[in-house]
């Protein structure tokens, strides 16, 4: 018997108070501030944190009095959305009450709008906010058809937030990070092989040494990691995983006092891992006439169904679109040597059963209702809850019914 063909993959994750994410965070309370008052609003908004201040810029259209008021009293806005992160502590260089707010925000632009609105511009459905490649990807290495290093990394960003905020570890702070390397046999997760995560801390739990202690590092590995690889793979759980718990020694000058946050800049984070491949555009901020964002939920939800459905082990699906123009230029399906039945064949299900113009995924998906915060943390795929329409796999059978496999 031949020996198993080995290699090693590495993905990350960072919780809600990393710099980047309290951006993402903030541009996605923004924009369902605005859904909720004016579901029609045309919003790409983008944040920049650092020490004491929020700058939001970009380009925001309403159409009501309602909306128009939460517009004119945003900075309501990105204060509760930092102190739903928690940064509340005064001392460590950014706090909900006395950041600056700086607003650089202004309308759409008309040649945009004509595009993507229906019965406007020289195509009358409603178009494509913007011509690009969107991916999406599923895979069958967890129950939540996602990329094992992924989905473990953002279920222990999960925790380490858990524990931070129902004092479990008090001396845990927002920022933090969490990386998994996972060994593969012959494509199939075998083992972990390395954990990372970082956090930043008080000075509760800085030694002598001025780094931090042995203890709260095994407190980190007993409280955050062990409890996801014990609920997700248990099996996996050995004396031979290696640990890096703040490697540096040392993490209390974090979040946006530490680093400067923009939104957009976690977009591997915020879908496979690098797992598969990206298009470039982010999705904080954006409403859903933005293909960069509706567009990859929907490749999202197509790579699904087709893994769901056992149609293939791995699928990648690519959509193509063009400014204005509503039917996706190209739909790829491309299951990486794993499909039961030809790529085309699928693809060309696929075309008949999802609706891939904006206004059949928005409506298909409910893009619509503010819910997009939830997604700017802990990553937009893999997730559970009735806001993550994008999961659902209930085109799975008609799938394979299309198909002709009916067992």
């Amino acid at each position: 018997m031949s020996k198993p063909k080995k290699h090693f993959f590495t993905s990350e994750s960072v919780t809600m108070g990393h710099p980047d994410k309290v951006a993402d965070m903030i541009s996605d309370g923004v924009l369902d501030a605005l859904l909720a008052k004016d579901p029609k609003a045309r919003v790409a908004c983008e944040t920049m944190v650092t020490t004491g201040t929020v700058a939001l810029a970009g380009e925001i259209t309403v159409h009501n009095a309602k909306a128009e008021h939460v517009l004119l009293n945003i900075e309501d806005v990105v204060r509760k959305t930092v102190q739903r992160i928690g940064y509340d502590h005064p001392e460590i260089g950014f706090h909900y009450r006395n950041c600056s707010v700086i607003k650089l925000l202004h309308s759409q632009s008309p040649d945009i709008s004509q595009g993507v609105t229906e019965g406007k511009g020289t195509h009358k459905e409603q178009g494509a906010g913007d011509q690009g490649i969107m991916f999406g990807f599923a895979c069958d290495e967890t129950k939540a058809l996602m990329p094992l290093p992924i989905y473990l990394s953002h279920r222990m960003t999960e925790q380490l937030t858990k524990v931070r905020q129902d004092g479990t570890l008090p001396w845990v702070l927002p920022d933090g990070k969490t990386q998994v390397t996972v060994e593969y046999h012959d494509e199939v997760p075998a083992r972990i092989d390395t954990i990372v995560v970082s956090t930043q801390h008080t000075e509760d739990v800085v030694g002598k040494d001025g780094n931090m202690t042995q203890k709260a590092r095994k407190q980190i590995i007993d409280h955050v990691i062990k409890p996801v690889i014990e609920a997700e793979c248990p099996k996996m759980w050995n004396t031979r995983v290696k640990f890096h718990i703040n490697p540096t020694g040392r993490f209390i000058v974090g979040g946006p006092h530490g680093d400067a946050g923009l939104t957009g800049r976690k977009i591997i984070v915020d879908t496979y891992g690098g797992r598969g491949s990206h298009g470039g555009g982010a999705f904080s901020g954006k409403d859903p006439s933005k293909v960069d964002r509706s567009a990859s939920y929907m490749a999202r939800y197509i790579a699904k169904n087709i893994v769901a459905a056992k149609l293939a082990k791995a699928c990648e699906v690519q959509l193509a679109y063009a400014i204005g123009v509503a039917e996706p230029v190209s739909v790829l399906v491309d299951c990486e040597g794993t499909e039961v039945i030809a790529e085309d064949k699928i693809a060309k299900a696929v075309r008949k059963l999802f609706p891939l113009t904006p206004k059949g995924i928005i409506k298909h998906l409910d893009l619509l209702k503010p819910k997009y915060q939830e997604t700017a943390h802990d990553g937009h795929f893999g997730r559970k809850g009735r806001s993550f329409t994008w999961e659902k796999t209930d085109l799975a059978k008609p799938l394979r019914k299309e198909l002709g496999l009916t067992k």
